[in-house]
């Protein structure tokens, strides 16, 4: 490295891996009460999984944001592929993944070495999400367009599940090209409740981020759309019912709601551990809503299951419409 050059920064160190987050007060890490507690990985499938993420030079979700999942998917062969780099230039203060301006520009070949990866892995569902890109015009809408096409190529019989940015510095209709590519399932996350969004989602509008799962909508009707929230950062009941409501005004087939783990000292608290009663409760009230499916325990994440849970998600809809 020639003098003066600046070194590059080491994702392992948790100040450089969130500098924004250096100057906040740390928050204590309460005790994880005993029905969100996961065995650690171990298992041959795991280190299989691994080693085809490693040998195609992918970054997954499940590693970034520290998943408590990891262990359970990747011993199964399931793995949620991260696209367009490591380093989000979003701050939010629940997540884990890397923040900061991302040091490459987009990779073209990754559609193609994340379509030998699910190919490897026999995936009969996969699903696809990235970090937000706000640095590139279209926040990588066409990237996610072009990993689609070529995970259709390589495995046809493969249904798609994206997780998306918000594309809220982006023109509007980039969200085509997105559509125009055919998921099976559109998933963007709301994470929480508008009353939180300018401490836990600084970067985001919350009615934009309805919007855009609407527009997906309109523009294709047949498309699954999917959101999901934490709990246990603060919110009340009355607003987590009335986000449901929220998303079945915007048509929305598919809610997630999971337990909020405080990644280190320096991300938002955890205001409280939710209970496995108040979860079942949150669930009979989606279906109440009219949700065609609904996934909420302590360890609910946006992909956990998601291969099973498209497969609920397609019969309930057949059953609807008789």
């Amino acid at each position: 490295m020639a003098d003066g050059a600046a070194k590059p920064r080491d994702l392992k160190i948790p100040s450089q891996r969130h500098p924004e987050k250096a100057r906040r007060p740390d928050a204590a890490q309460p005790k994880k009460p005993d029905w969100i507690r996961v065995k650690a990985p171990v298992s041959q499938g795991y280190k299989d999984t691994q080693k085809i993420m490693r040998d195609n030079k992918l970054v997954t979700v499940c590693e970034e944001a520290g998943c408590p999942n990891v262990g359970e998917c990747w011993s199964q062969g399931h793995a949620t592929m991260m696209i367009m780099g490591e380093v989000c230039t979003r701050a939010c203060t629940f997540c884990n993944i890397a923040t900061g301006k991302p040091p490459e520009d987009l990779d073209v070949f990754e559609p193609g070495r994340v379509a030998d990866a699910v190919a490897k892995l026999g995936l009969n569902h996969v699903v696809i999400t990235s970090v937000d890109r706000d640095d590139i015009e279209d926040g990588g809408a066409e990237h996610f367009a072009q990993t689609i096409r070529a995970i259709r190529h390589k495995s046809p019989k493969t249904t798609i599940e994206i997780l998306t940015p918000d594309f809220i510095k982006c023109a509007p209709e980039v969200l085509e090209k997105v559509v125009e590519a055919r998921p099976d399932v559109f998933n963007h996350n709301l994470e929480t409740v508008p009353g939180l969004y300018p401490e836990v989602r600084p970067g985001a509008r919350y009615f934009h981020s309805l919007r855009l799962l609407q527009r997906v909508k309109e523009l294709d009707p047949t498309m699954f759309t999917k959101s999901g929230i934490m709990v246990g950062l603060g919110e009340d009941r009355q607003a987590v019912l009335q986000v449901m409501e929220d998303m079945r005004a915007a048509d929305i087939d598919f809610l997630t709601i999971g337990q909020y783990l405080q990644p280190t000292p320096k991300h938002h608290r955890v205001d409280r551990f939710v209970t496995p009663d108040e979860f079942a409760s949150y669930e009979k009230a989606a279906y109440g809503k009219g949700f065609l499916m609904v996934s909420a325990t302590p360890l609910t994440r946006s992909s956990y299951h998601a291969g099973e849970d498209f497969a609920r998600l397609r019969d309930a809809r057949l059953k609807k419409l008789g």
